[in-house]
């Protein structure tokens, strides 16, 4: 069976680009291959400011929204990050997002599909490394970094060049690489034995 990877549209804003260049991430991992892949918008969980009164290591969560997202994290045994720099850092809708949740982050490894003007989102992505490994998740050195990202815009299609589409392919031939490596750390052995 293979592993399944979630794309994850990290930004929620009105008038993102996000949704164009994740469709194309999502398409790229599809085409891959190796991977059961999903394409997850964050904006569709309307995640509130963190609002559980419990710690989230406890997983005794009261609302709804973050039983689904939970949900969500939990099926995935890897994630591709697609998402802008905000004020060099990561949107701030996903650190809210990270925040919800413990467990369901460890031992996950993740690449990234940045974008953004003459930086092309490298500033966010260091950013968010470090938040990502206190979860225990695993980011990787191999990401498509996409500068300018309007000028590979076309109404809401997002078309890259050679050196996007290299870069995606050596990005998940390693995240494959690292997926099965953590799987076994990942799954629990009860989840293992069912699937």
């Amino acid at each position: 069976m293979k592993p399944k990877l979630h794309t994850l549209i990290c930004s929620t804003r009105p008038g993102r680009v996000g949704p164009a260049v994740a469709r194309w991430a999502h398409e790229t991992a599809t085409a891959h291959g190796k991977f059961d892949t999903r394409l997850v918008d964050l904006a569709s969980f309307n995640l509130p400011v963190f609002d559980e009164p419990a710690h989230p290591r406890l997983k005794t969560y009261s609302h709804s929204h973050t039983r689904e997202w939970s949900a969500s994290v939990s099926e995935a045994d890897a994630f591709l990050f697609v998402m802008p720099e905000y004020n060099f850092g990561p949107p701030p809708a996903l650190l809210n997002a990270m925040t919800y949740l413990v467990h369901e982050w460890h031992y996950k490894p993740m690449a990234f599909v940045s974008y953004g003007g003459l930086w092309g989102g490298v500033r966010a992505v260091q950013v968010a490394k470090q938040v990502l490994t206190t979860f225990k998740m695993v980011p990787l050195l191999e990401a498509v970094t996409i500068p300018n990202v309007t000028q590979h815009l076309s109404a809401d299609r997002f078309t890259p060049n050679d050196i996007m589409s290299q870069s995606a392919t050596g990005m998940l031939d390693e995240l494959h690489k690292w997926t099965n490596a953590l799987l076994a750390l990942s799954r629990p052995a009860s989840q293992e034995t069912t699937q």
